[in-house]
């Protein structure tokens, strides 16, 4: 399977600090974000390359990183230079799976988030499926719920309902930027564009996907940490200590 990272944002929200230089590479501990997404992922032995998409201010950076790391890394430059010119995270997915010619299971995740527990434990539950999953977890907070992707759930963890930043939301449970798209359901992302499907958050394909084929959610078994800005940066930093190995 492939892994795609979305990393072509500006992260406007952390300037001066990304204004020449991508959240997903910035230091928690000794190591980049990207490192501690990628080394845990490696270990379910799954992913045969990781496709870091990127934009054009910021690929320069991603491919320096990239040529450290032991993993098969592509870097995928969108050609937009400016959050206002931004493909969205949806259309970003369609170019690397057209200009890479993917045709695979695969895992999206966010180039920008921590987690205090494996993802391996998510290829599990998506194996064993065998459908297009996400992951979800309970929020209390109404205002938090408008500004995420929302699911309402069924028998077995089946999606019945998504919606991206729902003013009235239908549900508690919140969708994280992490998904597995099964082979087929990766051919589909163009159909899902041309139906009008949103682009810019990268949940909205899956909103569309579990309308027309089975799609699956697995409640989180941690804590996910999101770097939005300067304020939650320097928390991460002191708070985040890796995975522990110990939950699977």
């Amino acid at each position: 399977m492939k892994c795609l990272i979305l990393a072509a944002g500006y992260a406007t929200r952390l300037y001066p600090l990304t204004e020449n230089f991508p959240k997903p590479l910035l230091t928690v501990g000794e190591k980049t974000i990207l490192d501690w997404l990628i080394e845990d992922i490696d270990r379910a032995g799954e992913v045969d390359e990781y496709v870091v998409i990127s934009n054009h201010r910021f690929a320069h950076h991603f491919e320096a990183w990239a040529k450290g790391r032991r993993e098969k890394i592509t870097v995928v430059d969108d050609g937009t230079s400016s959050n206002e010119t931004r493909l969205g995270a949806v259309r970003d997915i369609q170019f690397a799976i057209e200009r890479l010619s993917l045709d695979d299971d695969m895992l999206v995740i966010a180039g920008d988030n921590l987690l205090d527990f494996s993802l391996t434990a998510f290829i599990g539950y998506a194996k064993e499926k065998q459908a297009s999953c996400i992951m979800r977890y309970y929020e209390a907070d109404t205002a938090r719920l408008r500004k995420c992707g929302v699911v309402t759930i069924g028998e077995g963890d089946r999606i019945l309902h998504m919606v991206e930043k729902p003013e009235e939301p239908e549900s508690h449970w919140c969708c994280p930027p992490f998904y597995y798209y099964k082979k087929d359901d990766t051919r589909l992302v163009s159909a899902g564009i041309a139906a009008g499907c949103g682009v810019d958050a990268p949940g909205s394909y899956i909103a569309w996907l579990c309308s027309q084929v089975p799609v699956y959610a697995m409640e989180m078994p941690g804590r996910r940490y999101d770097i939005g800005n300067l304020e939650s940066y320097e928390r991460v930093k002191k708070e985040y200590n890796g995975y522990a190995g110990t939950k699977r």
